[in-house]
């Protein structure tokens, strides 16, 4: 449409001046050509400037990805892809072993005045979860004792907060890391500014943009890469805290389940 008004404007100015040359001055057609010629490229001026200001985010960000370097950019984001990927599994498998704690001691304990034993392990045994396995294993060293029971569920709880917290380390690393690289990307850019001035042997600005312009966007997708996996590997830690929660007082009340059971029997 802009180009469309353009040509009919220079149109207007030709048949104008073309239409006036008689009467008017022998520069008159000069002036108008120069005036639709102006105009002209200030519609091409704007119609240049559109995409550059229509610019999507996406756009955007790949610009600034690939401006920053694919060395260290590239390292920066394998650490959010490694560590998202890492954090969408941990979510996965807590939300998996959430259980209702309350529904199962009542159920365990309800199998146990009808059926005993044998029936409660067969509801832990339809039940997932680490809690469900926890009740598993202290029934199944009920009949030894009750201090055989109560030192079956401590140690099995152990090994289901290990599995809890599976990989959650490596999270942790690439908070640490993400921001290291992209400091050691600032140093580097940094570094080759001052080369380019001790090469050129002149302070000129132009010679140093480019360096410092990589340091500062390497900065910022490092940190940019923290905030994001920083928020969910708290998460996923107050997650594990309160299943962990959940696990210690079942067990409590798997012991106190079981110590009723032998005192009626």
């Amino acid at each position: 449409m802009k180009k469309l008004f353009s040509i009919f404007a220079i149109a207007a100015m030709v048949f104008v001046g073309t239409t006036n040359m008689q009467a008017a001055p022998a520069n008159a057609l000069s002036t108008s050509l120069s005036t639709a010629s102006a105009l002209s490229a200030t519609v091409n001026a704007q119609e240049a400037e559109a995409p550059a200001a229509d610019k999507s985010f996406h756009q955007e960000l790949k610009q600034r990805f690939i401006e920053g370097g694919p060395g260290f950019m590239g390292i920066v984001l394998l650490c959010l892809i490694l560590g998202l990927a890492i954090a969408i599994e941990r979510i996965i498998y807590l939300n998996l072993s959430t259980t209702n704690t309350a529904k199962l001691a009542s159920s365990v304990e309800e199998a146990l005045k009808n059926g005993g034993v044998a029936a409660a392990k067969e509801v832990c045994r339809e039940t997932k979860g680490p809690v469900a396995s926890i009740y598993y294993q202290g029934l199944d060293r009920a009949e030894e004792s009750i201090d055989a029971a109560e030192k079956a569920v401590v140690a099995y709880g152990g090994v289901q907060m290990g599995q809890l917290e599976k990989n959650v380390s490596w999270i942790s690393l690439f908070i640490a890391l993400a921001p290291m690289l992209g400091f050691m990307g600032t140093v580097i850019g940094m570094i080759q500014a001052f080369d380019k001035i001790q090469a050129a042997g002149d302070m000129n600005p132009s010679l140093v943009a480019g360096g410092i312009k990589v340091a500062l966007l390497t900065t910022v997708f490092g940190l940019v890469v923290a905030i994001i996996l920083q928020i969910f590997y708290n998460y996923i830690v107050s997650k594990i805290d309160s299943i962990v929660n959940n696990m210690e007082d079942a067990s409590i009340t798997l012991i106190d389940i079981l110590v009723d059971y032998k005192n009626k029997k």
